[in-house]
């Protein structure tokens, strides 16, 4: 890294949440500008700024500060403007100069040391001295852990972070145990607390160290495979493996959590009380909140004929001109009859149809509202039902801090009957949070495709539900869309049943187009969204671009490789978006945004803002996990941007914010789940076979509504259609619904 030893001159933005600046410095003759997430700066400062320059397109050149080290002021003149530069609470310029008038070169010292002599100076009494002392002493404690933190290699903007939750005893803390950072801080991960420790002389050995993998390795088992829990075995040698450290110290650092409570234990008995169930406390507690209250909801209604369902379900049919199924009638009837009921199976099975006049059956006299998990699939079934339906977070009214909802056990939903759709995307946290919104007595239907991929999040909500046996359910397997027309439909089928689609159909919707390395299929699917399927689809010129990213969507199964999520980003922003004098475009990390962009949030932000536009200018706070929106206006100065998400709620987001945005031309098919459009172009590539599996390639041709493009090789579609391995989750709500059927028998009121 280059350095570079200026002289502060101003600051020209600062976002406080991270540190965020862009700074101008005075370096020999030069005037400069410095960004990066940086301590408050005073002018007359001087500082040693490690990084590397930069060029932007807007601004120029400029210094991209990757870490800064502080000098104490030596002039008077650099004294006094740093005195005067408002940081210090009770100095402004002139009270600055009569204090540097005071004590000239020893200023800093007095201030630090002997801040009483303050009263010295004409105009400060002992209260005013006082209160400028304090705020002397409280920014310099916080630029100390600045440099302190820097010093260990963590970056500026988590720097920023970790000094303002410890403030002035954050080497003092760090210094004791740096691995308590990964519980206090979300953001601070197991390496990030392991080079301080290791840094600070702690031994690889040490007790805390193992204890903190230890929590991380399952935290990270629940974020990344959906893991409500591991064995004790597996998370022992994957500690050890991690740290580099004997086994048995594991497995005595775990027995230290388990009797603490920091971990909970599980086992079905004497014989394998040697390989326990290891939870995190939140996920044990939250698997069994779910199973009680499906219990509870279950027998709040007991299971009863709904008088006149056979004439009503009759004239319903006659009314749409349509004949149910013996199992579509046994599905809608069974809805009505019970307390809990799941409804699963794949597309063009009648779940749409059978909600429609489950809707009808029960209005008027029934308060019914509809729920999906994500913005996109409440859409879709807003428009196939013709009544509203929210998301999860916005039927539970959420705001404020992190994790809170309105609507809970003590501010219920109204509500006699709650239709949730998509329910194979729910997590466990989620579904914790519906159920105790959901008052006993209230009708719950759970609608889903159980050969989806599970939830992004941990758990297995849908699935356990069912194998549970517990549940009431019905799955529908019959195809009833368009008597079968729809080849995507037909072949989403065949692979679920184990056997090749049928490709390029004459007529059809559903095509292949071979391309034997990855470089030209990467190029081919470049091709396709850009220029030949918009020609295919009748595109006007005028609005190509508009058309193309919004109806057209393309999903690969992994992230890396030439026909990864991260390249064919790249490839398709430079082909549908390029560069061009009339848009702006802003750097940040390794990600460029550009005004068009399509992006997506890729973790729940509960806390960021957002207003909708037109009439009344709604106000809110949170977008979640998989929310796709475009960019529409791009601010280089201020590093900032505004996103417009579901075509009316407009998002602005600061640099910090930045992090868990990402390009969203082409989409990981588990970041699709929940969302349908009208064409999906898909490479088929090869990759792992963790990844090339059957209910992956049957996940992403179900969100497609018209028409479906796989380009690469027949053999990775036979690969797929023959790989049925289902990435085993560990989870424990099937167990625990069958646990509660047995305390509802024994306390049965």
């Amino acid at each position: 890294m280059e350095q570079l030893e200026a002289t502060i001159l101003g600051t020209v933005f600062r976002n406080p949440e991270n540190g965020w600046s862009v700074v101008t410095v005075r370096s020999g003759r030069s005037e400069l500008t410095v960004v990066g997430s940086l301590p408050e700066l005073s002018p007359g400062e001087q500082a040693v700024f490690s990084g590397e320059w930069i060029e932007h397109r807007t601004y120029g050149r400029q210094f991209g500060c990757k870490a800064c080290e502080l000098k104490v002021p030596t002039t008077l003149l650099g004294i006094e403007r740093y005195l005067g530069s408002g940081l210090i609470h009770g100095v402004g310029p002139s009270t600055a100069t009569l204090i540097v008038e005071v004590f000239g070169e020893d200023t800093l010292t007095i201030l630090s040391e002997h801040p009483e002599r303050l009263t010295e100076v004409k105009g400060i009494g002992k209260k005013r001295a006082a209160m400028i002392a304090e705020s002397f002493l409280e920014q310099q404690s916080a630029r100390r852990a600045m440099v302190f933190l820097q010093s260990y290699g963590i970056s500026p903007a988590l720097a920023v972070k970790i000094s303002k939750f410890y403030g002035d005893r954050t080497p003092e803390i760090v210094r004791e145990d740096p691995y308590r950072l990964c519980d206090d801080l979300e953001g601070v991960g197991f390496k990030t607390a392991d080079r301080i420790g290791l840094s600070l002389g702690i031994p690889p050995e040490s007790d805390s160290r193992i204890r903190c993998a230890m929590k991380y390795i399952l935290r990270d088992a629940a974020s990344a495979s959906g893991h409500v829990y591991l064995p004790e075995k597996e998370l022992c040698a994957s500690a050890a493996s991690l740290l580099q450290v004997p086994s048995d110290l594991c497995f005595q650092a775990l027995r230290g959590l388990l009797i603490s409570g920091a971990l909970k234990g599980e086992s079905d008995g004497e014989e394998d009380a040697d390989n326990r169930r290891i939870y995190l406390p939140f996920y044990w507690r939250a698997e069994q909140e779910v199973a009680l209250r499906l219990r509870e909801l279950m027998t709040a209604i007991r299971p009863d004929k709904y008088a006149g369902a056979v004439r009503a379900i009759s004239a319903f049919e006659k009314r749409r001109s349509i004949t149910f199924s013996p199992t579509q009638r046994q599905a809608i009837r069974s809805a009505l009859e019970n307390g809990v009921f799941v409804i699963t199976g794949g597309p063009g099975t009648g779940k749409t149809t059978i909600i429609n006049c489950i809707l009808e059956l029960l209005s008027p006299d029934n308060e019914t509202v509809l729920c999906a998990p994500t913005g996109r699939a409440a859409k879709r079934m807003t428009e196939a039902t013709g009544t509203e339906a929210r998301t999860i977070h916005r039927l539970l009214e959420y705001g404020g801090d992190e994790g809170v909802f309105s609507r809970n056990e003590d501010n219920p939903i109204e509500a006699d009957c709650v239709i949730a759709d998509e329910t194979s995307m729910i997590d466990l946290p989620l579904m914790r949070a519906l159920l105790r919104a959901i008052e006993p007595g209230t009708r719950l239907i759970l609608v889903g495709d159980a050969d989806q991929l599970p939830s992004v999040g941990a758990g297995n909500i849908l699935g356990d539900i069912l194998d549970s046996g517990e549940v009431p359910c019905i799955r529908l397997t019959e195809i009833y869309r368009q008597s079968g027309q729809s080849r995507i439909v037909l072949n989403a089928h065949l692979i679920n049943s184990g056997k090749m689609p049928v490709l390029n159909e004459k007529g059809g919707d559903f095509f292949f187009e071979r391309k034997p390395s990855v470089t030209e299929a990467a190029r081919s699917i470049a091709a396709l969204v850009t220029r030949r399927l918009p020609a295919y689809l009748g595109y006007p010129e005028d609005r190509l671009f508009t058309l193309s990213v919004r109806n057209i969507q393309v999903l690969a199964p992994a992230r890396k490789g030439e026909c990864g999520v991260n390249s064919l980003n790249l490839l398709l922003q430079e082909a549908l978006n390029p560069p061009a004098p009339d848009k702006p475009q802003l750097n940040w990390g390794e990600s460029l945004y550009r005004l068009g962009d399509k992006v997506i949030q890729t973790r729940n932000d509960y806390k960021i803002p957002w207003r909708k536009l037109g009439p009344g200018g709604e106000e809110g706070a949170g977008i979640f996990n998989g929310d796709v929106g475009f960019i529409t206006a791009v601010d280089p100065e201020s590093h900032s941007l505004t996103v417009l998400f579901d075509e009316d709620k407009e998002v602005v987001y600061e640099s910090g914010d930045l992090e868990y945005l990402e390009q969203a031309y082409c989409l990981s098919v588990h970041k699709a789940q929940g969302s349908e459009f009208p064409v999906i172009v898909m490479p088929v590539t090869g990759g792992s076979p963790m990844l090339l599996t059957r209910n992956l390639l049957y996940t992403a041709l179900t969100r497609a509504k018209s028409l479906v493009v796989l380009v690469g090789t027949e053999e990775v579609i036979r690969r797929m259609v023959e790989n049925d391995h289902v990435v085993r989750r560990y989870t424990t709500l099937s167990r625990r619904l069958v646990e509660t059927r047995a305390l509802a028998e024994q306390y049965p009121d």
